[in-house]
């Protein structure tokens, strides 16, 4: 004998109840009548194929009508990869595009999956999301992990997340800006006992001061899994002494090990943008991978040793720290490198030995 579960509908009290019920009711025929994204209020008797809305997330049809005790129903869930149901669910709401916040909401639905296996979601993970749109990453990551807390700036966005989210309790949503709110604190009490990893879309125009913050304050994260542009990811994963290094690229390997995991293209997205896209991990270091006296002397010299790509290490600290030249030089001589090298030629232990040797002249 087998039995099939579906979401029953009390017509005296009009409570939504899970049920079992031996050779189910025929659904295709309502099915053909259910419009998916959209959730209506049940009017009149509820007649048979009708939608019907109980509540964030509790949202199907009315199937054939039969028996005393209630109404099978057909509970259906959103399809938040399908871009005419998504510009549904966000016309209900009132919701429009904002380019400043470089919202471009995932539609591909292989990627979302994918990204919450590799980010390290599951049983005792706690997942905090920055930027989670409408909720498409959330849900995978609320299948898997044992919590997910995301972060979202627009305000607007947070009805639509609650009626997305509806069916995911260990899903919370936190209105406030990233680089603002107190991370440390929010991990402590969202996350006790727990490990913590980072899974996020990140918007176009904050990607690497919300990597540096999440690294730069040794929060007690595991591993980063984040989509950024496709040039970002190439930036952020470049080896010192490679032409593609750059300052971010250093600071980023100082900190932690950053791998390609596979490309996005600018297709999967809605509205899609101008490029294509790449996910990223970066596993967080036990210790950074190379130990400096003074680490925000060591950065400094960094962001002036790249501040100006086209000039000499010598030509380049010289101006970015406001150090002669000649101090320089002489810290160039004692550590044997050449003072017409360019910065992406230097190794990220050339440059902590640069800071040094000008510390000390």
């Amino acid at each position: 004998m087998v039995f099939q579960e579906f979401l029953c509908y009390n017509i005296e009290n009009r409570d939504a109840f899970k049920c079992f019920r031996e050779e189910p009711y025929p659904l295709e025929q309502a099915e053909a009548q259910a419009v998916w994204g959209l959730t209506v209020k049940r009017e009149g008797d509820g007649s048979c194929g009708a939608p019907f809305s109980q509540g964030p997330g509790r949202h199907g049809i009315f199937a054939p009508c039969g028996g005393s005790e209630g109404i099978v129903l057909q509970e259906t869930s959103y399809r938040l990869s399908d871009p005419s149901a998504v510009k549904s669910l966000l016309a209900r709401h009132g919701f429009t595009f904002s380019k400043s916040l470089g919202q471009n909401f995932l539609i591909n639905p292989s990627v979302c999956p994918r990204m919450a296996e590799e980010c390290g979601a599951g049983p005792g993970v706690g997942v905090l999301e920055v930027g989670p749109g409408i909720g498409v990453l959330t849900v995978e990551l609320a299948k898997r992990a044992e919590k997910v807390v995301s972060i979202e700036l627009d305000k607007r966005l947070l009805p639509v997340l609650h009626e997305t989210l509806g069916n995911h309790p260990n899903a919370k949503v936190v209105n406030d800006d990233v680089l603002k709110v107190d991370l440390q604190r929010l991990l402590q009490e969202e996350f006790a006992g727990m490990d913590v990893v980072v899974c996020a879309n990140l918007p176009y125009y904050i990607t690497s001061p919300v990597i540096m913050r999440l690294l730069e304050e040794r929060l007690p994260i595991q591993a980063l899994t984040v989509m950024v542009q496709k040039e970002a990811a190439q930036r952020l994963c470049a080896p010192p002494g490679t032409r593609a290094c750059g300052a971010v690229s250093v600071a980023v390997q100082y900190y932690a090990e950053p791998r390609v995991l596979f490309q996005v293209s600018r297709g999967s997205f809605l509205p899609p943008p101008n490029v294509d896209s790449t996910v990223i991990r970066l596993d967080v270091r036990e210790q950074p991978l190379i130990r400096v006296p003074d680490e925000k002397r060591f950065f400094a010299l960094v962001k002036a040793a790249f501040g100006q790509r086209r000039k000499t290490i010598l030509n380049a600290v010289s101006a970015g720290l406001s150090v002669p030249k000649e101090q320089v030089s002489n810290a160039c001589a004692t550590t044997g490198i050449s003072p017409t090298a360019r910065a992406e030629q230097l190794s990220m232990e050339q440059l902590a030995a640069l800071c040094c040797a000008i510390e000390s002249k």
